[in-house]
């Protein structure tokens, strides 16, 4: 059992979205990779009721009092929420501490910086409470997804929590229930790179969230046999008479993602890595995230293209696009890779798949 008066770390990787980009919202599956960049928190016990948060590099602080309701100060107020629904859950807080949270990945460029934080959060309060609840990755990765998106109407699905909860490489599958699967590839490095540019994720996801949403609901007013889970590509036309060709795109393109998706999975689970093949499915992905949903830009178009020029078997944009960050496979010197990166205005990481959430 954790003791309240013990020093504590918990610590939470990053992730790579390898193949499922705006997919899981839509009960798609996904395959993610969680990665050796992680946010850690540093927590110490308090005498008094209340919890004091330390945030670095920010150098914001937040206190929240155990012996009053608990009341968001803030648009998306995670630490409160988290709060919240462990106590809907049950646990009780009668004892404060105090911690201060840092981490090496990069913050709002799509390598899912906030979802690590919430799930150390989540990890750690449940081991704070009175009750010192050792909570499992999966118990945590549905608490947070309730603490991050369903607590404020978020755009999101379920693919962060799980991929930094769990860690490793996961295939995720949604419908008609939730199934993740870890996978084992052989995989080498990896290059993360940050464009630096600002990406606002829920904008985004919502933009392509609610545009496909609408093209569904309108097709299965028509036909109610219609599912993307099961269409066929061949078969879409039937589906889509009367719509433009950018709704005709944007469907096929969905279709397109999901099934290089289910390659993948193929691939991955093969007794040794095609490296190339690897490598091909992501630039095929990226192709139609960059062409179909607009969702790349011209300077993650550059770091892709030099990472590639530079030996890198393949990459994509990573997460919901916009700005944000990037990422190429580079087995073979990647620090050539990382390089090029840096010469086209990027800020490259070199990384590997990592564990999920644990205490340190």
């Amino acid at each position: 059992m954790p003791n309240h008066n013990a020093h504590l770390i918990v610590s939470t990787p990053g992730r790579i979205c390898l193949f499922g980009e705006h997919q899981d919202y839509l009960e798609l599956p996904v395959i993610s990779c969680a990665i050796s960049l992680r946010v850690n928190i540093d927590a110490v016990p308090l005498a008094g009721p209340k919890i004091v948060i330390h945030t670095l590099p920010a150098g914001r602080d937040w206190t929240i009092q155990l012996d009053a309701p608990v009341k968001y100060e803030a648009e998306r107020d995670f630490f409160r929420s988290g709060l919240k629904v462990l106590q809907d859950a049950g646990l009780t807080f009668s004892k404060g501490f105090e911690c201060t949270v840092e981490g090496t990945i990069p913050i709002r460029a799509g390598a899912s910086s906030s979802s690590a934080m919430i799930v150390s959060w989540i990890n750690l309060l449940a081991r704070e409470s009175d009750q010192q609840k050792e909570l499992s990755p999966e118990e945590c990765a549905i608490l947070a997804h309730v603490a991050e998106v369903l607590e404020f109407d978020g755009a999101g699905g379920r693919m962060d929590q799980y991929a930094t909860a769990l860690g490793g490489v996961l295939f995720q599958s949604y419908h008609p229930c939730i199934q993740v699967d870890k996978l084992t590839p052989d995989f080498g490095a990896f290059v993360l790179g940050d464009s630096g540019e600002p990406k606002d994720t829920q904008r985004v996801l919502s933009k392509v969230k609610n545009r496909v949403l609408s093209l569904v609901r309108r097709i299965s007013s028509r036909h109610p046999d219609f599912s993307l889970q099961t269409v066929m590509r061949e078969d879409l036309d039937r589906y889509v008479g009367g719509f433009d060709a950018s709704d005709k795109s944007i469907l096929l393109a969905t279709i397109r993602n999901r099934d290089i998706t289910l390659n993948a999975r193929t691939l991955l689970t093969a007794s040794s890595l095609d490296e190339r093949t690897f490598g091909n499915l992501l630039n095929e992905h990226q192709s139609i995230l960059r062409g179909a949903l607009e969702i790349s830009t011209p300077k993650i178009d550059r770091m892709l293209d030099a990472s590639l020029a530079a030996g890198a078997f393949g990459g994509k944009i990573n997460g919901s696009g916009g700005g944000g960050s990037m990422f190429v496979y580079a087995p073979r010197d990647p620090e050539i890779v990382a390089e090029a990166i840096k010469m086209v205005g990027g800020k490259p990481y070199i990384v590997h798949v990592d564990g999920g959430t644990r205490v340190e």
